[in-house]
């Protein structure tokens, strides 16, 4: 599961562009909800996103699934994997920050260790990861703060939408794993967003209306830079970087997305984060680093 790789000076350079592009997508999502509803939000994200894929794989020459087996895989992945999570979590930076969006982001590697455990035999419970799991619990619950899960608001609900996203995300990499092992990364992506796009837009068409085509300047940017660059090009990044990396050292992406998105929130819309917020996100970051056993190696290598 968390196979490590000495990382090169490249290697280092490309997971920071990466954690950089992911962490600037929360603010350009907000931004794009100052002026367009959630549902029309996320099916931007997915059609646009999928279409430069699909473009991708086709200059590329990659092969194209053909049996309904494999669609009928990608399009619960792209619920699993972009749907579900998207909306939630657009909805929950409604009434929370930007950065507490990123910290309850970072519990996906909690719950994909949890629901990769109850599905895979391989993928047992360690002491450490045990351990990891347990102070990443505390570091969400921190996070939430106690106020919020004694008086239930719109707030609570919130955070509890993006948490919920990040379990549907935990959901999505176990099923990656056991119905797409056999795809070209690149063609996954691109069949999971066309999934996603099927969901989407009808849903948005529905709830929302038809799109506003007179949007302002700040709007059309920031739907650019989270489908293309933050969905499409990240998703192809990704992949680079995974190559080079390793599963285990993009644990530390996770984390780095966090600071981006905490310093963009606080720069561009003032917003601030309260001291059990940023002392959640050391409690969970301090889990993650346990749970893929970077501590304990830097441990054993101590004098």
């Amino acid at each position: 599961m968390n196979a490590q790789i000495s990382l090169s000076s490249r290697a280092w350079f490309e997971l920071a562009l990466l954690s950089a592009i992911w962490g600037a997508s929360f603010l350009s999502i907000r931004v794009a909800l100052d002026e367009i509803p959630v549902m029309t939000a996320v099916a931007h994200r997915v059609f646009w996103a999928a279409l430069i894929l699909w473009l991708y794989v086709l200059l590329r020459r990659l092969p194209v699934p053909r049996t309904a087996r494999i669609w009928g895989a990608c399009l619960i992945m792209g619920l699993l994997n972009n749907a579900i999570p998207f909306t939630l979590m657009a909805w929950g930076q409604l009434y929370i920050e930007t950065g507490l969006t990123s910290i309850f982001n970072a519990a996906t590697a909690i719950f994909g260790v949890l629901v990769a455990a109850i599905v895979f035999t391989d993928e047992r419970l360690t002491l450490n990861r045990i351990i990891g799991v347990l102070i990443g619990f505390t570091g969400v619950t921190v996070a939430i703060g106690i106020e919020n899960l004694t008086q239930f608001d719109i707030r609570s609900m919130a955070q509890l939408a993006v948490l919920l996203g990040t379990v549907s995300y935990a959901l999505a990499g176990s099923w990656a794993r056991a119905t797409m092992s056999g795809l070209a990364p690149q063609v996954a992506a691109a069949g999971m967003l066309t999934g996603s796009t099927l969901i989407m837009v009808p849903l948005a068409l529905f709830i929302d209306g038809a799109p506003q085509l007179a949007l302002q300047t700040d709007t059309i940017l920031a739907v650019g830079y989270y489908a293309i660059i933050a969905t499409a090009g990240a998703y192809l990044l990704y992949y680079r970087v995974l190559a080079m990396a390793g599963s285990g050292n993009l644990m530390l992406c996770t984390l780095l997305i966090v600071p981006v998105a905490i310093t963009l929130g606080v720069l561009v819309r003032g917003e601030t984060l309260s001291p059990q917020a940023l002392a959640g996100f050391t409690l969970l970051a301090l889990g993650l680093l346990i749970l893929d056993g970077r501590i304990l190696r830097l441990l054993r290598k101590s004098p």
